[in-house]
């Protein structure tokens, strides 16, 4: 029985519930500073606060604006300023971060999440230009876009019950959503439709050639371990693994995407298996593999 009060399962699911639910914490608490700062600013109609909301927490759309206040094309990505937007995507995220954790790591999680948003901004802020659409861009729906295309296309046949009741590939759904954003791009309606384009575009892309050191996110991984790097961080744990004897030696880079490759295919070949005949078809040593990779 679970005896963790709310203050610890909100603990417990930060360190353990996945990159998912972390960056719904992330948004929660964003969230939350957007609406005290809304009610401060009802209360003053201090300008520093208005300030503060425009140029640190959305992404601006003018370029002359845009270039003094660059931090909102990554702050905007958690930025929500209405409880319905908040929520639609906070549900949205945890939909396909559920899934995309099934066949991804939590890091390669979170580089989706961001790549997928940075473009998703840079397309709207470039669209804005040709098109005159609103002044201001925010919301993770960008991200989350690219979550769900990377999903849906590298897992085309997994299976969704909409509503509870109607089973549908998730392919489907993903084709829906990306022609209703282009069929609406011409529509003044408010809603960032380049932004969802740009981050299915990263969703794409991210799932091609997934082993390669081209693919966009194995690239902006390398990119990210190199910036470490550069400023000395100490708290990189080396890839080590067990060795007879008790001591333990260091992979190479090699050695280290070798493993991960092997074990991915794996990973695909039991999850085939459970495709064509089912979860209890599998071997214990089968169940046993899949149990330990979805617990890292």
């Amino acid at each position: 029985m679970n005896d963790r009060t709310l203050s610890e399962e909100l603990k417990f699911q930060f360190k353990f519930g996945g990159m998912h639910i972390r960056l719904i914490f992330i948004n929660s608490l964003v969230f939350l500073a957007m609406l005290f700062l809304g009610i401060a600013w009802n209360a003053s109609h201090s300008e520093w606060i208005e300030w503060v909301q425009i140029n640190l927490f959305t992404l601006q759309t003018n370029p002359d604006r845009f270039l003094f206040a660059p931090l909102g094309l990554i702050t905007s990505i958690f930025t929500h300023f209405e409880f319905l937007h908040f929520l639609f995507n906070m549900i949205f995220l945890y939909f396909a971060g559920s899934l995309f954790k099934q066949f991804f790591s939590d890091r390669r999680m979170l580089h989706v999440y961001v790549v997928g948003g940075i473009v998703g901004g840079l397309c709207e802020l470039i669209a804005h230009q040709f098109m005159g659409k609103g002044s201001v861009v925010l919301g993770a729906s960008g991200s989350i876009m690219a979550l769900f295309i990377a999903i849906s296309v590298y897992r085309p046949n997994i299976t969704i019950s909409l509503f509870g009741i109607f089973p549908v590939k998730i392919y489907v759904l993903a084709l829906i959503y990306v022609v209703s954003d282009l069929a609406q791009t011409i529509n003044n309606d408010g809603v960032a439709h380049f932004a969802h384009l740009g981050g299915a575009l990263i969703g794409f892309l991210s799932v091609q050639h997934i082993y390669a050191s081209s693919n966009i996110i194995n690239w902006t991984e390398s990119i990210h371990q190199r910036i470490l790097g550069f400023f000395g961080n100490r708290n990189r744990k080396p890839r080590m693994k067990a060795q007879k004897g008790g001591g333990r030696v260091v992979k190479s880079d090699e050695e280290y995407n070798m493993d991960a490759k092997a074990k991915q295919e794996r990973i695909d070949k039991i999850l085939d298996k459970i495709s064509k005949s089912g979860y209890e078809s599998l071997t214990k040593a089968e169940k046993d593999f899949l149990f330990s990779q979805s617990n890292k």
